[in-house]
């Protein structure tokens, strides 16, 4: 195993997830990869107007994005040891297409993702990024219990 990747949603599931990971990562001498992903920016062409038209909407987005940055660097620092230095990702899309595709681009041995909980109708109504990864991934998967952060 050379390669893990960490799904980083900032949620009450982020701090297991990733010294999940990080434990994996030390035990196999392997990279980790910590990921968070960023909805797509709303578009309104479909109304018929332009970004140019809402500059808010897009300087928000950038905000986000820095923020998000930030965050995932600090995150990062926290689990960073002389062995082992954690390589961030910023995605933009749905996350878990995005996280798909950074597992296949990196190379991924192993992702390792947070479940929040959620019951059946919340898992139908809004999906499940877990359950998502579990059932289409070819990377083996590893699902934190939201209850481990806590």
């Amino acid at each position: 195993m050379k390669k893990i990747l960490a799904a980083v949603d900032f949620s009450n599931a982020t701090s297991g997830v990733v010294e999940t990971a990080a434990e994996v990562a030390n035990a196999f001498g392997a990279e980790l990869h910590l990921l968070h992903v960023i909805e797509p920016e709303p578009t309104y062409t479909a109304y018929g107007f332009t970004p140019d038209e809402f500059p808010a909407i897009h300087t928000f987005h950038q905000e986000t994005r820095t923020r998000a940055q930030k965050t995932l660097d600090d995150t990062a620092a926290r689990v960073a040891t002389a062995d082992l230095t954690p390589i961030t990702h910023l995605g933009d899309g749905s996350p878990l297409h995005v996280l798909a595709e950074t597992a296949q681009n990196i190379g991924a041995d192993l992702v390792v993702l947070g479940s929040h909980g959620h019951g059946v109708v919340a898992s139908l109504l809004l999906g499940s990024v877990a359950e998502g990864m579990v059932r289409k991934s070819i990377v083996p998967t590893l699902v934190v219990p939201a209850g481990k952060a806590e």
